[in-house]
């Protein structure tokens, strides 16, 4: 039985922003946690992408559990969501390139800043089809939320600004992406919120700004924003 929307209506309401396609490239740290949190905000037409399988290192700060150890992570992703919520999505498992059709909204959320530009260039830059790209970045106690038009070229100009080199991520020590449960927790969650401003934006049914980049910082606690 899925679950009925009911305390956020004020807020975010399925039935207006109906059946437009969601597509969440990578379904890691965040975007295994915003998919499941738009399942729970009565968004339905859900497309997840990722060709990676779970891994035990994974379980930490990902929403996996050891039982989808070896899986898929759609595979995975899909089953915590049909458990949870009772809604189906729709599953990708190749390597997203640009070349595939994208939904209204796009969160891009690949592991690299290479397959982003790629992406970016040939599947979302200045393409009618998706009218929201929210990326987000990651450190262990910081990030950064994107909300851009991908038509709009004061955004295109200003995003791209932004965009850096893999090897200029930030990395642990044994060379792997820092990503802490609590950070990305608040990092999903910030993209979502995005989302539902922009879709009362559309809607009518708000009457504010939305900043299209979020700067975090945990330590010390720190939020910035700005408009492009």
């Amino acid at each position: 039985m899925s679950v009925e929307p009911l305390r956020h209506l004020s807020v975010f309401r399925p039935e207006e922003f109906g059946g437009r396609r969601v597509d969440i490239i990578g379904c890691g740290a965040t975007g295994s946690r915003i998919a499941l949190s738009l399942a729970k905000l009565g968004v339905k037409n859900i497309h997840i992408h990722d060709f990676d399988i779970v891994e035990s290192h994974n379980l930490a700060n990902q929403a996996f559990g050891h039982e989808h150890v070896g899986l898929m992570k759609t595979d995975a992703l899909a089953q915590v969501i049909e458990r949870d919520v009772g809604v189906a999505v729709t599953q990708h498992t190749s390597r997203v390139d640009g070349s595939e059709a994208l939904g209204e909204v796009v969160f891009l959320l690949t592991d690299t800043m290479s397959s982003r530009k790629e992406i970016w260039e040939r599947g979302l830059r200045f393409r009618p089809m998706t009218k929201l790209l929210i990326e987000t970045r990651m450190g262990a106690d910081s990030g950064r939320i994107y909300s851009v038009n991908p038509s709009l070229l004061s955004h295109i100009k200003a995003w791209e600004g932004t965009l850096y080199e893999d090897d200029e991520a930030e990395v642990s020590a044994c060379g792997a992406s820092v990503s802490v449960g609590p950070t990305a927790e608040l990092i999903s969650g910030l993209a979502v919120w995005q989302m539902i401003r922009w879709a009362g934006l559309e809607a009518g049914m708000r009457e504010d700004e939305l900043e299209n980049e979020l700067i975090v910082s945990l330590s010390p606690t720190l939020v910035l924003s700005q408009t492009f």
